[in-house]
């Protein structure tokens, strides 16, 4: 998606001239692959740094374009959310020091970053997604007011023909209704880029698809979504749905998303894959094309190929095949998708060398790897990466089936080692790296890990909200040493964390965990269940999770007296519920609740989103909320 002049479709003469282009370009690509116009003996590397923008509260900061403009370096981009930003490393010639070289750069862009967001009293965090984010940073308000972003979210949820809906089931579940494609900004990457040859690309690119689950175990860093703990790399899971277009008849038919592993090997060039996603992906989007690229290949002349790289831009495999030109001479490489944003940069650059290594040393030593392991071995190694890390249990050569952490570090870093020789890689460059790897591996000590740990230490001290401001303030700080992330210490819970900004709504303090009951249930079980859990009111709900009512304690009280609960008498609680409580939606703010609940002289407000119930905030609730705020007003006046 990096065509800024991206254009929707508007009816079917632009969707058919479009698609008469998309083929002439596939036919031109595979007349360049004959006539040798691809550009062969030469090595390179490259990468793209993701990042999120964060206030000094550690919450998302939509400042991107503002920062963008203070940062002043063309290497820096937004991607679509407003608190993302993208720096392009520059390519590197693969020789003795190319690594060291790409880890001074990405540290250099860190750096930059952290300066200028500074100087606007904000930060930078390296995360494949930001353990801070809520539902109320993606709406479309939160999307950079780029033409394209907007073309790209018209045009999915015009073929989806509805929200985007999914669940993820981690040590939590997280149900998911959105309807916009803002759920992509939640993900953070550092994206790898391998020039490869033409001839060997599907050799290349079967290797790439065979390492990438183990890469992802060491790598994982996205345990947390809107906090909640779900896979070890979560962004596999949410970037596939964030923009899955299907509607429930292609669903069921077995349509593939448009961000999706492959589902078997490349048997001899790049262009299957293209042809495979063109007509598997409907056209979405247009641009401006060239007018003969036949002809230009005639001439010997290196078409842009725009089409195709705009239709490929919408297609999100997670190793993608890419075509571009410079200096007039076309090239091939693969794009890993799947290495996360942080912890740090060395961890980044770890991770790469890591791939580029595996990658390397597989093509050295190995024959066809199509014999040796079957695809959905493969597939299924790569979800099961995504989901456990290093405690995935993968399938490998001679019908082996071994953890990651004893495949990486038994066999995969020695052949990574060998790989990187083989490259040139200096071998004492080789060795900072890979050691890095083999430490955290060791230690089992990844991001997600890092994350899931610290937050469980810190699970009974205050609100999950301020538990996600501590973890973002800690891995900042952290990562700002460029410590890998086996030497990390694990979060504490930060108080002197200025907290105000946990409590500015309902949703971040709002109970979530209710137990509640239905009409019909008699009055017994809602007496009981205020007993058992202390608590003096009782959401009542229906079967689909819709409030109907509100037991309190004082109507039960008011029962006791008028003497019609006993032994012998079934009073139901829809006889003496409140059928009309009043209510807040989640982002009703502090101060508002407060004002209600005083006004109306109420000791409790359900929090309700599109009539279902989601919460329940107290007056014990709003006590705290308000004793905090008092202990920083005064010790700020002292």
């Amino acid at each position: 998606m990096g065509e800024q002049n991206v254009k929707p479709m508007t009816d079917e003469e632009s969707r058919q001239g479009f698609m008469r282009s998309l083929l002439k370009e596939v036919q031109a690509l595979e007349d360049m692959l004959e006539r040798g116009m691809i550009e062969t003996g030469k090595a390179r590397i490259g990468a793209e740094q993701e990042m999120f923008i964060v206030k000094r509260s550690r919450q998302p900061a939509l400042k991107a374009l503002e920062l963008l403009e203070r940062i002043n370096d063309d290497r820096f981009t937004h991607e679509i959310g407003l608190f993302n930003l993208e720096a392009n490393m520059s390519v590197q010639e693969v020789n003795a020091h190319c690594l060291d070289r790409l880890e001074a750069e990405t540290r250099e862009i860190y750096q930059l970053a952290r300066r200028r967001a500074a100087e606007m009293d904000l930060d930078i965090a390296l995360v494949g997604i930001l353990p801070t984010l809520s539902r109320e940073h993606l709406s479309l308000d939160a999307m950079v007011p780029s033409p394209r972003y907007f073309a790209l979210n018209d045009a999915l949820r015009a073929l989806r023909g509805k929200d985007f809906e999914f669940t993820i089931n981690g040590i939590d579940q997280l149900n998911v209704k959105h309807d916009n494609v803002m759920l992509e900004a939640c993900n953070t990457s550092f994206q790898v880029h391998l020039q490869v040859e033409p001839d060997r690309f599907a050799r290349i690119y079967n290797i790439a698809q065979l390492v990438t689950a183990p890469l992802m175990a060491a790598a994982v860093n996205s345990p947390i979504l809107l906090g909640h703990r779900l896979w070890h790399e979560s962004r596999i899971a949410v970037f596939e749905h964030s923009i899955d277009a299907r509607s429930e008849t292609h669903q069921a038919r077995g349509l593939k998303p448009r961000v999706h592993f492959g589902d078997r090997w490349v048997d001899e060039s790049v262009v299957e894959i293209f042809k495979e996603d063109i007509a598997r992906f409907r056209v979405i989007l247009t641009t401006e094309c060239e007018e003969d690229v036949l002809a230009m290949v005639e001439r010997g002349e290196a078409p842009s190929l725009n089409a195709l790289r705009l239709h490929n831009g919408t297609v999100y495999r997670w190793n993608r095949p890419c075509y571009g030109v410079h200096d007039g001479i076309a090239h091939l490489r693969i794009e890993n998708r799947v290495i996360p944003s942080g912890p740090t940069v060395l961890d980044e650059i770890a991770n790469a060398a890591f791939f580029f290594g595996m990658v390397a040393g597989m093509d050295a030593q190995e024959g066809d790897i199509r014999e040796r392991l079957a695809f959905d071995d493969v597939k299924a190694n790569f979800l099961a990466a995504a989901r456990d890390g290093l405690r995935a249990q993968l399938n490998w050569f001679g019908d082996r089936y071994l953890t990651a952490q004893e495949l990486i570090l038994e066999e995969l870093l020695p052949l990574a080692r060998s790989g990187l020789d083989h490259m040139g890689i200096a071998p004492d460059s080789a060795a900072r790296y890979l050691d890095v790897i083999r430490d955290r591996v060791e230690a089992r000590r990844t991001g997600a890990r890092w994350l899931l740990e610290s937050a469980h230490k810190m699970q009974e001290q205050g609100t999950r909200d301020q538990r996600m401001r501590c973890l973002v303030s800690s891995m900042i700080d952290q990562q700002s040493g460029n410590l890998p992330i086996s030497r990390w210490q694990l979060a504490e819970f930060c108080e002197q964390l200025d907290f105000r900004d946990s409590y500015q709504f309902v949703s971040q303090f709002m109970v979530t965990d209710l137990f509640t009951v239905r009409a019909d249930d008699i009055v017994d079980f809602a007496a009981s269940l205020m007993d058992w859990r202390h608590v003096r009111h009782v959401p009542v709900e229906g079967d689909d999770g819709e409030l109907v009512g509100l037991v309190s304690h004082r109507s039960l009280l008011r029962l006791v007296a008028t003497g019609r609960l006993g032994p012998d008498k079934k009073v139901t609680v829809r006889e003496i519920m409140n059928s009309e409580p009043v209510t807040v939606a989640p982002e009703t703010s502090t101060v508002q609740a407060i004002r209600l609940m005083r006004e109306g002289n109420m000791a409790c407000l359900p929090v309700v989103k599109d009539g279902k119930l989601v919460g329940l905030v107290t007056e014990h609730d709003l006590i705290v909320v308000s004793s905090m705020l008092l202990e920083r007003y005064l010790a700020a006046e002292e």
